[in-house]
């Protein structure tokens, strides 16, 4: 008889974050959900910010709620995030400021700067990483170039994962999907670019070298094992730390098969294949196409994309100004409701970042590429929607162009995988099949890599056989694939 194994997922995205027990039981992974919470960040003196201490005390909450409900007796514990932000550690253990959030307006500028000093094509040489203006490199450079008096007095660097991780482990690591992200790291070596490093300027004696997902750091810290009743014998393990890695990780493919891709769909879209090394080539540089870390020695070779931003963003404003909830389901019924092909806007256009009206902006969007402008809420999302699955649609032909290859299959996961809606356009701007599924991608592709760190699984292989066992997936096939070869003409 097979043991039972349990492990507790910390899954923390930009919009909220969630406590997930995951056991292990017979070949097949099931989750409960312990305790869902918001972790949209703050503006705090102009400056937008993580609330690190509220989402701690989130977490904490979690796990005192899954040891009344469960017991104290876990396999591990292990957390992902969103990628590129990172807070500053003191020599004395002391997390020294809130990090700054990703869309922070004071990023603007910083990487005309980085290339004034190193030319764009070198960093890309250097990291095979996708150009954002918000990735770590140039969100450090901010720091240095206005003097900020956090890098005298900081010890450690720690990105997101790590910094939650330490907070519940005591040990300071740098886990290695989430360190790709950053802009900073040698895709080959797998190790900090010295180079591009010193010559910009940055404090390279900031950052620790990195570990492989997987990685236990050790038991969970006393005085939290105390204030909850944990098992204090209870490992913290750096699991694919990187919400996209742990996601990709868990991608219900059996065998090798056909030639696949994924779409990780949330409130960033990433598209992208599955490689055994980076792919860094004139074209990819052109196409911007990033090379990130995944699991066991994979590289995500993706292109980041604005995803249902734009619709949470649409919705925040509605619900500004209506004063009252709105249902993503409503939404999106209006939108299916809405005349269909009345034009696309540009996703590449920055302003999608951090816009402070999303509606506006896409009318605005819409009128300066001389297409008509939507008036209802329906209009809007549709108009959305219909952009991103255009843009999925050019970033695959565009992936299998460079990587010589046919894709005959798109798998979508993770909480866009609910936008039906949205997964029937992508079918048919794809022309391929669609298999959706899971929505849980990320949690349970944490709790995956924290079962094969411990020996419940033996390997990527097994992970996603397990989950392949463990999902239902949803299918759905091409049907309307004409009216969106005319929209690329």
């Amino acid at each position: 008889m097979t043991k039972q194994h349990r492990f507790l997922a910390f899954d923390l995205g930009a919009e909220s974050g969630r406590a997930v027990l995951g056991v292990l039981d017979g070949g097949r992974l099931t989750l409960h959900e312990i305790h869902r919470f918001r972790t949209e960040g703050l503006f705090m003196l102009g400056v937008r910010q993580w609330d690190i201490a509220r989402i701690y005390e989130e977490m904490i909450y979690g796990l005192d709620r899954c040891v009344r409900e469960y017991g104290p007796d876990l396999d591990g514990i292990a957390v992902d995030t969103w990628g590129v932000d990172f807070g500053l550690v003191a020599s004395d253990g002391t997390v020294l400021a809130n990090p700054r959030h990703y869309r922070d307006k004071a990023n603007e500028g910083m990487q005309e700067r980085a290339f004034s000093v190193v030319p764009r094509a070198d960093i890309y040489k250097a990291t095979g990483i996708q150009f954002l203006p918000f990735n770590t490199l140039y969100q450090l450079l901010n720091y240095k170039e206005n003097n900020s008096p956090l890098l005298a007095v900081a010890d450690t660097l720690l990105l997101m994962g790590d910094l939650f991780a330490y907070l519940l482990s005591g040990r300071k690591a740098c886990e290695y999907t989430n360190a790709s992200t950053s802009q900073m790291l040698n895709p080959h070596t797998r190790l900090w670019d010295k180079t591009l490093i010193e010559k910009l300027g940055l404090p390279h004696n900031l950052l620790l070298d990195p570990v492989s997902p997987g990685t236990v750091l050790g038991p969970i810290r006393g005085d939290i094992a105390e204030q909850t009743g944990v098992n204090p014998n209870v490992p913290i393990i750096a699991t694919a730390s990187h919400d996209t890695a742990s996601a990709v990780a868990a991608v219900p493919v059996a065998d090798a098969g056909d030639e696949w891709a994924y779409l990780s769909s949330g409130t960033w879209s990433l598209l992208g294949a599955e490689l055994t090394a980076p792919h860094i080539s004139d074209g990819s540089l052109r196409e911007d196409f990033t090379n990130e870390g995944g699991v066991a020695g994979r590289i995500r070779f993706l292109k980041n994309i604005f995803g249902l931003w734009l619709v949470q963003e649409c919705r925040r404003s509605w619900e500004h100004e209506d004063g009252k909830s709105l249902d993503y389901g409503a939404l999106t019924a209006e939108a299916a409701a809405s005349t269909p092909f009345n034009g696309c806007i540009d996703l590449d256009d920055e302003r999608l970042i951090a816009p402070d009206d999303m509606p506006a902006l896409i009318q605005t969007l819409c009128r300066e590429a001389g297409v008509p402008v939507p008036e209802t809420r329906g209009a809007i999302l549709r108009c959305a929607l219909e952009s991103l699955a255009l843009k999925y649609r050019v970033t695959l032909r565009k992936l299998d162009t460079l990587l010589g290859r046919t894709t005959r299959c798109l798998h979508i996961i993770g909480g866009g995988v609910q936008n039906k809606l949205l997964n029937q356009m992508t079918a048919d701007a794809c022309g391929i099949p669609v298999i959706t599924g899971p929505i849980e991608a990320t949690a349970l592709g944490n709790i995956g890599v924290q079962a094969m760190a411990v020996g419940a699984l033996s390997s990527l292989e097994e992970l996603r056989k397990t989950i392949s066992r463990s999902v239902t997936p949803e299918n759905y096939t091409p049907e309307n694939t004409s009216a969106w070869d005319n929209l690329d003409k």
